[in-house]
């Protein structure tokens, strides 16, 4: 799979949040030379010419949200991005299921240092895979060494297999099942891969804790409480409701790209199934940072992270924490966020350490085949973040 191929599935790094294919050029002084208003809109376009469909970017602040959008969101009818439309966020629902099992660590119902193996008895072991061996801890933060089962998941790799099975329903079991035909990349603990096999563990383990699926616990959790009333954790509905971005894609082949909306989300289940709007994804950020949906104690766990190696060629100094990256800023210091990939879709967001500053990016189509859509989207939020605040 090439790097253009952007999807929750990849299995090499560069596919892999696919990823969070990262490499920003601006630099902190660039970002108070542009009136701010200018500078967001001059950002959009910039990524909307590098050959995507339709983006749309919001940055948030004490000083208020601005907004702003490029091209379509819909090639068949023409209509304009709008700054409300709903998209798949694909890899960011990492970030909330994270979020809903550290909460259940608060509560004293599971420990990140259990293993898979106390939850789900049998379920990781095959071909030398071991769910005795692995934690929680090791799922949520990708030390666990486990095939990533989109790496062999023809649905979300080609047209042809996408076209076959975009309505199919997956069982979680079934996902984790195409993972234990091959045996795990390295011993638990021992390196970081990205894998979506991992998420997916999270999720049964947090229905096996509770009695309820992720989706029904993420809704109650964190979905009502924020009042994110244009997020969705679905089920097997394949549809986007109400106003959306369509996303296109040809999945890195030759042939013409495709439609590639509707899709049932249980193939992507714990790892990456959300519907949100960019106001939605700042409100979470932004709680989720600024300590109003974990203690203190569990946020730094979340922020407790290791080195993403595997990134350092596109993204220099990664880190990942439970369900959290860490990214260094050009002006110095971190951001926080989770980018997500889906065929059609790249959502990009960023986050100041204390939650008051957010940065969304969401853009549709596969853009560049080399890396400048990535450069231009996350150029887009390294300047939001790196400039003083109100300018």
């Amino acid at each position: 799979m090439t790097y253009r191929q952007r999807h929750i599935t990849a299995p090499a790094l560069v596919a892999t949040l696919a990823a969070l294919g990262l490499g920003v050029t601006t630099t902190a002084a660039d970002a108070t030379t542009t009136p701010r208003h200018h500078r967001l809109q001059d950002g959009v376009n910039a990524i909307q010419k590098t050959g995507t469909v339709g983006v749309v970017a919001r940055s948030t602040g004490p000083y208020g949200s601005r907004v702003a959008t490029a091209g379509v969101a819909d090639t068949t009818t023409g209509e304009a991005v709008r700054a409300g439309d709903r998209f798949r966020i694909a890899s960011s629902t990492k970030t909330f299921v994270a979020t809903a099992l550290l909460q259940l660590v608060d509560e004293g119902r599971v420990s990140l240092d259990d293993t898979v193996e106390q939850w789900l008895p049998g379920v990781v072991s095959g071909n030398g895979n071991d769910g005795s061996r692995i934690t929680v801890r090791q799922l949520l933060n990708h030390t666990s060494g486990l095939f990533n089962y989109t790496a062999d998941f023809p649905v979300i790799n080609s047209v042809e297999g996408f076209q076959a099975d975009r309505y199919t329903t997956w069982t979680p079991r079934q996902l984790v099942g195409i993972a234990m035909r091959h045996a795990p990349d390295f011993a638990p603990g021992t390196k970081w891969a990205y894998s979506n096999t991992n998420y997916t563990l999270a999720g049964m383990i947090i229905e096996k804790v509770t009695g309820r699926t992720w989706q029904q616990q993420v809704t109650q959790r964190i979905i009502r409480p924020l009042g994110l009333r244009h997020t969705l954790a679905p089920d097997t509905e394949a549809r986007i409701p109400g106003r959306h971005l369509h996303g296109y894609s040809n999945f890195g082949e030759s042939g013409p790209t495709i439609d590639v909306t509707d899709f049932n989300p249980t193939a992507a289940g714990a790892a990456g199934a959300m519907i949100s709007t960019t106001a939605d994804l700042s409100r979470f950020f932004s709680a989720l940072l600024g300590g109003r949906l974990l203690h203190p104690a569990q946020l730094a766990e979340m922020k407790t992270t290791v080195r993403a190696a595997e990134l350092d060629p596109v993204w220099p100094g990664a880190r990942y924490g439970l369900g959290l990256m860490e990214i260094p800023l050009t002006c110095g210091g971190v951001y926080y966020g989770h980018a997500g990939d889906l065929a059609g879709y790249t959502t990009r967001d960023g986050v100041s350490a204390d939650g008051r500053r957010v940065v969304v990016v969401e853009a549709t189509g596969d853009g560049a085949a080399d890396l400048s859509t990535e450069q231009a989207q996350n150029g887009v939020i390294d300047r939001e973040l790196c400039s003083p605040a109100g300018k």
